[in-house]
């Protein structure tokens, strides 16, 4: 039987605590470094007592698969509290500026995390060299992306950073496979959409201030008219800009240009899975194998988790994902 506790640490008086979970409960992943999210009910009794900071431990079937920190806890007047808790990347929403050279994003993450006393696991060596960078008020996270980014776009390689039970991990999807099948046996319901709504575009706009001189470069990619104008997405979509001004300059701008047309030149489609049978292996970052009949065509596939939340109800566990992968871009 398929089992859920937690394990509640006081931090201030030292006690533990492992109070019944009410109903149901939920933990979330979502790929890009954002933090694994718990939220379960308790019943208010005399011996349940903690405080936003506190430790909270998630076990299933006896495992830890959950270490994180409690960020807000909602009463009501008959005696529930429903409690938010977050893992370690939480805190990389502090901000901070700073300068670095030569510095691998793995070499980054390491670097951050000392400096805000986070705990680091397995980080894999990203091997790309970043020449020099400026960060200015920024998040950690989003310096952190920023750098696993840029990295991903000499190397070609995706890595996934998430937290473990309080140890940061840095990780490719391939590392992270576990084999399940996901098809309309394990599934009660999926969608697949396709759309250039939104993060689809056929020309993109880099734009350059030079204080020193007070002048303005512009590039653009394509970055021939002749070569725009027998763009194939032109003449379906309409002229739809991405537009940014950057200011490192330690970016190639044309470079970047070009880059960023390759991601978002082409239809953003989505597949996401509701009610799968859960399995608690699943994390975002997660390749996990596919076959489905999607009414145009039956795709079969191995494909990576973007998203999933587990959910936990009684003793039943459910999961639903966002997946990205061969056709499946999930921008």
């Amino acid at each position: 039987m398929n089992s859920l506790t937690i394990i509640i640490h006081n931090r201030k008086k030292d006690k533990y605590m492992v109070p019944s979970v009410l109903d149901s409960a939920s933990l979330e992943y979502v790929i890009s470094g954002t933090p694994g999210k718990f939220v379960c009910k308790l019943y208010k009794d005399r011996e349940l007592n903690f405080i936003e900071g506190d430790t909270i431990q998630v076990l299933y079937d006896g495992k830890a698969v959950f270490y994180g920190f409690i960020f807000t806890k909602k009463h009501t007047k008959d005696g529930i509290i429903e409690v938010t808790a977050y893992d370690q990347l939480r805190y990389l929403k502090n901000k901070d500026s700073i300068t670095y050279k030569n510095k691998k994003a793995s070499e980054l993450i390491k670097l951050l995390a000392n400096n805000f006393k986070l705990k680091c696991g397995e980080l894999k060596d990203t091997e790309y060299v970043i020449p020099k960078r400026i960060e200015d008020n920024a998040t950690l996270i989003d310096m952190i992306q920023w750098a696993l980014d840029f990295t991903s776009m000499h190397t070609k390689k995706i890595f996934v950073l998430y937290d473990d039970c309080e140890k940061l991990m840095l990780k490719e999807p391939s590392d992270l496979f576990v084999p399940i099948l996901i098809d309309s046996e394990t599934a009660q319901n999926y969608t697949y959409e396709s759309s250039i709504d939104k993060n689809a575009y056929n020309l993109v706009k880099l734009v350059r201030d030079d204080k020193r001189t007070g002048s303005r470069k512009i590039y653009y990619a394509p970055s021939k008219s002749e070569e725009y104008a027998k763009s194939e997405t032109l003449k379906q979509w309409g002229v739809l800009q991405y537009y940014e001004k950057i200011a490192d300059t330690s970016l190639n701008p044309q470079e970047l240009a070009n880059e960023l047309l390759k991601y978002y030149n082409e239809v953003s489609k989505n597949i996401t899975i509701d009610k799968a049978i859960g399995d608690i292996r699943v994390r975002a970052g997660s390749t996990i194998a596919i076959a489905l009949n999607l009414g145009d065509f039956i795709v079969a596939q191995k494909i990576v988790v973007t998203q999933v939340k587990h959910n936990f109800f009684n003793n039943e566990h459910t999961m639903d994902m966002k997946l990205k992968g061969g056709i499946f871009n999930a921008k």
